[in-house]
């Protein structure tokens, strides 16, 4: 049986939830970091870079938007 991806790469929706599993086992102390170390095995660091930066990015618009 096929899974339904939860959104492209790049997006974040696919890091949240990896972050979400991995903090749900209980035994890491900082999930978010064993996310991007898995991230950057995949994806290589470069391509994690260009997300993060478009992830801060699209950030910053929406705090701006909000707060107008």
């Amino acid at each position: 049986m096929a899974t339904k991806k939860s959104s492209r790469p790049g997006a974040g929706g696919r890091f949240a939830a990896l972050k979400a599993k991995i903090a749900a086992r209980g035994k890491v102390r900082n999930p978010g970091a064993v996310a991007a170390a898995i991230g950057r095995k995949k994806y290589g660091q470069s391509q994690m870079t260009k997300w993060s930066v478009a992830g801060r990015k699209r950030a910053q618009r929406r705090r701006s938007v909000t707060t107008s």
